[in-house]
């Protein structure tokens, strides 16, 4: 028992390490959507997976370990706490650089169709009501 309790700390220790690294990874994800640096990102898409991968790869070693464990021991139960609270941050960090790769997506797309001149666009009125209208800005404009 005290070998699995062992071997499952050395385990939880890996995840604590890899969701360390991840939530590194993650803030710099955030920065390089903030600033506008798509050459770094698809680094960075693959180092996530590299990281998910591994923590699977540990949490399937982890879940035959504590099969075989009749008891936990104390440090076993805060290592657990320490890669669950882990874990709700970098995916609470992965939906806001979705949700700011999306905006970042958005701003790009309504920026290219006003400068090729898209028949309509879609702006605001002063009540903050969608409003369709034909996009005149770029129509005589000579590059």
């Amino acid at each position: 028992m005290a070998d699995h309790n062992s071997l499952i700390s050395v385990k939880l220790n890996q995840q604590v390490s890899c969701l360390d690294s991840l939530h590194t990874l993650l803030n710099d994800e955030l920065t390089a959507i903030a600033s506008r640096r798509g050459a770094g990102l698809k680094e960075i898409a693959q180092q996530k997976m590299s990281f998910l991968a591994k923590l699977t790869k540990l949490d399937k070693e982890l879940n035959k370990l504590f099969i075989a464990n009749d008891e936990n021991s104390a440090e076993v139960n805060e290592l657990v706490s320490t890669v669950k609270s882990q874990l709700a941050q970098c995916q609470k960090l992965n939906k806001v650089n979705s949700h700011a790769a999306r905006q970042a997506h958005l701003s790009i797309k309504q920026l290219k169709e006003i400068l090729i001149g898209a028949p309509t666009s879609i702006t605001y009125d002063q009540g903050g009501s969608v409003v369709q209208g034909n996009s005149k800005i770029v129509h005589n404009l000579k590059a």
